[in-house]
């Protein structure tokens, strides 16, 4: 941590972590080129249903990484080495937990996506057996978040950027191995999949003994301190909670399409690509957001908090404003490539300029999401999260039936916005409460 934030500390996190993130959506991308040269539309089909449920369940725990990652920035920011391996392990324990329920409750999960798709028999089968492969992966894939969250907190972006390649690459390349080069299909790219996060545990764990090799380890008597265990759980279940808020948000947008027509509901699909590739572009100054804030807030230093604040959300600005135009001036033909449809080129062109803005409404909402989980301010994120969600359903019940999708996408600007300011307003009584000294402190004599 430098003694004074500069513009480029921020960039050295913001930069790798991006690109960590990025590398995620290349899996799904060479998964469905690897299944597509099968010739077969119904693995093609159990591919897509099978990745959509995952992406809801282990959406569901991206806690374990963000809230490892602003726990472990406050000890680093303590020079606490030992906690910051206590909390490492507690968050594996919690991982690995959760993955193997997840690993046993494969043909609940498969019966669960099939309920829920109610796609043709064919598609049925191959997600089915996608999904009960799938979720081997589980325990490792949980443990990878608390891996990489650890990584995050302690500012060491360039180690989460390798740890990605080597989980996203070794998925990609078994994928290709596994599923074209031995012609075992889906199946292969389902196993590709496990052997890839169980590869990426592998290595963590040993970056982990290597970088904590001359620091003792905790007793066990630290780990599973309950007042820590509990802080951990609290800060995780309010993450969680507001994880399903924003699911349920996105949900109720893509069901609203579907009210409205198939066509629109299909350019509707597309458009919101363009705001989730838009998040993973800006997801690295929100990460550097909870570091530094994080580390700000165990050291006890005000100046470095504010200094976090300030310098995150200028760059967030700046790349959102870029990302936007770029989605504007090229999205015809980012349209174009994702699909051939003309009626559905042409409704997606329509509505282009609104989904084009979404980075700059949402730009707020993700660098102060990082602020408030590196301060673990869980339970305020959650409850503007929820007041957030409230004034969406408002609008979506209010003004989409008369209005239409034009109004569907007002809706989710006011989502976007009302996120970031509402916890923007909250930011200076917080930060006031934080950094107040005890009501019982004495001054030093």
């Amino acid at each position: 941590m430098p003694t004074r934030l500069t513009h480029g500390a921020v960039f050295a996190i913001a930069l790798p972590t991006t690109l960590a993130f990025m590398t995620t959506p290349l899996i799904g991308i060479v998964d469905t080129a690897v299944v597509g040269r099968l010739g077969q539309a119904a693995p093609l089909g159990g591919l897509a249903a099978g990745a959509i449920v995952f992406d809801l369940v282990f959406g569901s725990f991206n806690f374990l990484r963000s809230g490892t990652t602003g726990l472990v920035a406050q000890a680093s920011g303590r020079n606490d080495a030992l906690e910051e391996q206590a909390i490492l392990v507690r968050a594996l324990l919690i991982g690995l937990a959760f993955g193997l329920v997840i690993a046993i409750a494969g043909p609940l999960i498969g019966w669960a996506g099939r309920a829920f798709m109610s796609a043709e028999p064919a598609v049925s089968v191959a997600m089915t057996d996608y999904i009960l492969i799938r979720a081997l992966s589980a325990p490792f894939a949980l443990g990878n978040y608390s891996l990489l969250g650890t990584l995050l907190g302690r500012g060491q972006s360039g180690a989460a950027l390798g740890l990605q390649i080597i989980v996203n690459g070794s998925n990609i390349v078994l994928s290709i191995l596994l599923g074209l080069v031995f012609g075992w299909g889906l199946e292969g790219v389902a196993l590709g999949t496990v052997f890839g996060e169980m590869i990426g545990f592998a290595a963590g764990l040993a970056l982990m003994a290597r970088i904590y090799r001359t620091n003792g380890r905790p007793s066990l008597a630290r780990i599973m301190d309950r007042p820590a265990f509990g802080r951990l759980l609290a800060l995780n279940r309010d993450i969680m909670i507001r994880t399903f808020a924003l699911l349920s948000v996105f949900a109720l947008f893509t069901r609203a399409g579907a009210g409205i027509g198939t066509v629109q509901l299909a350019a509707n699909a597309i458009l919101l690509n363009f705001f989730m590739f838009g998040s993973y572009l800006l997801d690295g100054f929100a990460t550097a957001a909870e570091r530094f804030v994080g580390h700000a807030i165990g050291a006890r230093h005000r100046e470095p908090f504010l200094r976090a604040i300030k310098l995150t959300a200028l760059w967030g600005f700046v790349f959102a404003f870029g990302v936007a135009a770029v989605f504007y001036l090229a999205g015809d033909e980012i349209i174009a490539l994702m699909t051939t449809a003309p009626d559905v080129r042409r409704v997606a062109g329509i509505w282009l300029p609104l989904a084009a803005l979404t980075p700059i409404s949402g730009v707020l909402a993700f660098q102060m999401d990082g602020a408030f989980i590196g301060a673990t301010w869980g339970a305020a994120m959650r409850n503007m999260m929820l007041v957030a969600l409230a004034l969406f359903l408002g609008a979506l019940f209010l003004i989409v039936p008369s209005f239409g999708n034009g109004a569907l996408w007002a809706a989710l600007h006011i989502f976007l916005l009302a996120r970031g300011l509402l916890l923007l307003a909250i930011l200076p009584m917080m930060m006031n409460r934080e950094f107040s000294p005890p009501k019982d402190a004495r001054p030093i004599p």
